[in-house]
């Protein structure tokens, strides 16, 4: 890897959110550590490793593992707190000079930090992989490809299609994200707010390791409304647009009816009205849902209650004492 003049080979921290990982956990520490000791400055990397209030071995294999790996730092959460939360702990406990963010079942290949390094070299702050295939189901690519393609419609950031977490940031790029006050983290559109240099990387997604994902259905729901409610006002302009179409709809109904009156009709209005009082009261429950889901989010966030709380922290062995 060439080094730039500007640049310097970096000190690397992998962070690791992991819930419910005790199957893989030996593996993806094996293989993150075979590709840290193929990088220069071998001696100043750390992995990171945020157990996110797993109820299975995931954190008794991780305390194992710190004698087999000097580098292995391990912070555990006092409950299982959700995946964003648990990568903004990790950027928050990071030490390195970037840090490279992935997900703990390997379906993010470690291997690919040097492809990821090269372009930090060439002057990126953050480099993000885009998925150039995957996996998973037919209907979970499908509601994948919806969820990023609406989101960077409506988004007022430019929000890359098809890049999740898994990505590379620069201490800059780490340091913005962790001045940022807000609690309803939907951490890859909030790297695409900070700008900078951004640049994506084409990485096929892996299988599963081991076990199933930890993503519910109704989870990967919350986290596309996250990131459509906090980077869009689409949703409420909506609304008005319902509420407007309904005025003149309503208008123009009501002059068809005194028409019809004044020239000797009889208008049949029964089905008619009811038909629009139904359609009317679900634009209104609709619009009524679409201000709540605003309202919860700025109610939750003048809470200013922590979005993570760190049980115990586990330095490298190396260090203790």
């Amino acid at each position: 890897m060439s080094e730039s003049p500007s640049r310097p080979d970096p000190a690397v921290t992998v962070a690791v959110p992991l819930y419910n990982e005790e199957q893989g956990v030996e593996q993806l520490l094996k293989r993150v550590n075979a590709v840290l000791e193929e990088l220069p400055r071998r001696g100043d990397h750390e992995i990171l490793c945020v157990d996110d209030g797993s109820d299975d071995g995931t954190l008794g294999k991780l305390l194992e593992m710190r004698t087999v790996y000097p580098n292995l730092r391990v912070l555990t959460l006092s409950r299982n707190f959700g995946h964003q939360a648990a990568l903004s702990a990790a950027l928050d406990a990071a030490e390195g000079d970037v840090v490279f963010v992935i997900d703990g079942d390997l379906q993010d290949d470690p291997a690919t930090l040097p492809r990821f390094l090269e372009e930090y070299l060439r002057g990126a702050d953050v480099v993000y992989a885009t998925r150039a295939r995957r996996p998973e189901s037919m209907w979970l690519r499908a509601a994948y490809a919806i969820h990023y393609r609406l989101l960077s419609l409506l988004s007022e950031t430019a929000i890359p299609v098809d890049a999740g977490d898994f990505s590379l940031l620069s201490r800059r790029a780490v340091e913005l994200l962790k001045s940022l006050p807000e609690r309803q983290r939907y951490l890859r559109g909030l790297r695409a707010w900070v700008g900078l240099v951004q640049v994506g990387v084409p990485v096929d997604r892996d299988a599963r390791f081991a076990g199933v994902s930890k993503y519910s259905v109704r989870d990967l729901i919350g986290l596309s409304l996250s990131g459509l409610f906090a980077f869009s006002v689409v949703p409420l302009r909506v609304a008005t647009f319902l509420g407007a179409v309904s005025v003149v709809g309503g208008l123009g109904y009501g002059v068809y009816v005194l028409i019809d009156r004044l020239t000797g009709g009889s208008p049949q209005g029964f089905a008619a009205l009811a038909i629009m009082q139904i359609v009317f009261a679900g634009m209104i429950l609709l619009v009524l849902g679409v201000i709540g889901e605003y309202i919860g989010r700025i109610y939750d966030e003048v809470k200013r209650r922590p979005i993570y709380v760190v049980a115990e922290e586990w330095k490298p062995s190396g260090s203790d004492g």
